[in-house]
């Protein structure tokens, strides 16, 4: 193998966080060319995101204005669902209500408001070209456009991953360049499984940073002569798992480092974070599993495998309506409704979280954020020492 530069016909989002992620399945997935193997999260996401693309589509093509349509949805739905080959009752539910939910969510749609579907986009960067694929780009106002990607991650980015990530400074940068007529570009990760819209905006400054960030990866890629495996929280998920010795020894709980002097704190701090990074693989590795034995245990009571007995149990929870239970507490105690309240004094912050939510369809977002800056205000803090512990870029 040799390199000379520019081995890369192109370069992607996917291209470079799979290097920067782990060089290992990097090499295997395109120096290499092993045939990938995605797992069911990654085929469940490509579905959803075919049916997306197919329902946004059919409204650009046919010019419509309204609600989309469900039984169209359902319908696109059965058909990528059969091409991927998935299976599972639990799954295909929990496609039906994100596409159900999807559609309550975007409401009326009007063909003119949507400027591109599936977008490809080419940028030039440094001796690169960057080749990516915008899933939506809507009109806001005659001088801003907004990029919406969907995810159907399980979990929400955090604020910090919103606001950096490089995926979306690429489709800004991209926006900029198809749309020049747009001043502002908003950054939409819509949160398929939440009905959540994470929105972010960028800085020419942050762009800059990003593009130059993209060109230093990038020629990393090119002059890289050794792909170490990264073990990660993403292992199960990789659609080389099976190929990587790395994973298959952290599988059997290999160890390369022990500390043998618990006095010497550098050797204590790499052998943690030698068992963390395993630890995060098999709790992985034991939820995929998990996850076969729950889809058996839909068709039957119990399974008995390994001298081990799996069942499915549910478990009960009670809420209390306010009006009732305050009036039967006010009777009981003698003490006023007021009083009783005082004592019972929390809100549940989930429930609390619902309710903003809701008023958000009411109200503007900026009095909805005053009233949430507001309640934090009265709010009990409590505090507890964690530990905390983040690798160092």
């Amino acid at each position: 193998m040799t390199n000379a530069p520019f081995k890369n016909q192109h370069l992607s989002y996917s291209r470079l966080t799979r290097f920067e992620q782990c060089p290992l399945s990097y090499r295997l997935h395109y120096i290499e060319k092993k045939q990938a193997e995605p797992g069911l999260a990654l085929r469940f996401g490509k579905t959803i995101h075919a049916v997306l693309e197919r329902l946004m589509k059919e409204v650009l093509d046919d010019e419509r204005s309204g609600p989309l349509s469900e039984e169209r949805a359902i319908e696109l739905y059965r058909e990528a669902w059969s091409a991927e080959q998935l299976t599972g009752m639990d799954v295909f539910a929990e496609g039906l209500r994100i596409l159900r939910d999807f559609i309550r969510d975007q409401g009326v749609v009007d063909h003119r408001d949507v400027l591109a579907i599936e977008k490809e986009f080419r940028l030039p960067v440094g001796p690169f070209t960057v080749l990516g694929f915008i899933d939506r780009v809507d009109w806001v106002d005659d001088e801003t456009v907004e990029v919406i990607d969907y995810k159907t991650n399980h979990q929400l980015f955090t604020r910090d991953e919103v606001d950096t990530s490089l995926q979306l400074s690429l489709y800004h940068v991209a926006a900029q360049r198809l749309w020049p007529w747009a001043k502002k570009v908003k950054l939409t990760f819509w949160m398929l499984r939440h009905g959540v819209r994470q929105e972010t905006t960028r800085t020419e400054e942050q762009l800059a940073d990003a593009l130059a960030y993209v060109e230093t990866l990038g020629r990393q890629t090119e002059t890289a002569t050794e792909y170490p495996a990264r073990l990660n929280a993403n292992c199960s998920y990789c659609d080389h798992r099976k190929q990587c010795p790395a994973y298959a020894d952290a599988l059997k709980g290999k160890r390369e480092f022990l500390c043998e002097d618990l006095a010497d704190l550098e050797a204590v701090a790499r052998e943690r974070e030698e068992v963390a990074r395993l630890a995060k693989v098999l709790y992985a590795r034991k939820e995929e599993l998990e996850d076969i034995l729950k889809a058996h245990l839909t068709e039957q009571d119990e399974l008995v495998l390994g001298g081990v007995r799996y069942r499915m149990f549910t478990t009960t929870s009670l809420d209390y309506p306010l009006d009732p239970t305050l009036s039967l507490l006010s009777e009981a105690t003698g003490l006023s409704r007021d009083e009783v309240l005082g004592k019972l004094g929390t809100i549940d912050k989930k429930a609390l979280d619902a309710l903003l939510k809701s008023l958000g369809k009411k109200l503007d977002k900026p009095r909805v954020s005053l009233l949430k800056a507001e309640l934090d205000a009265h709010a009990d803090k409590k505090v507890s020492p964690r530990f905390w512990a983040k690798e160092v870029a």
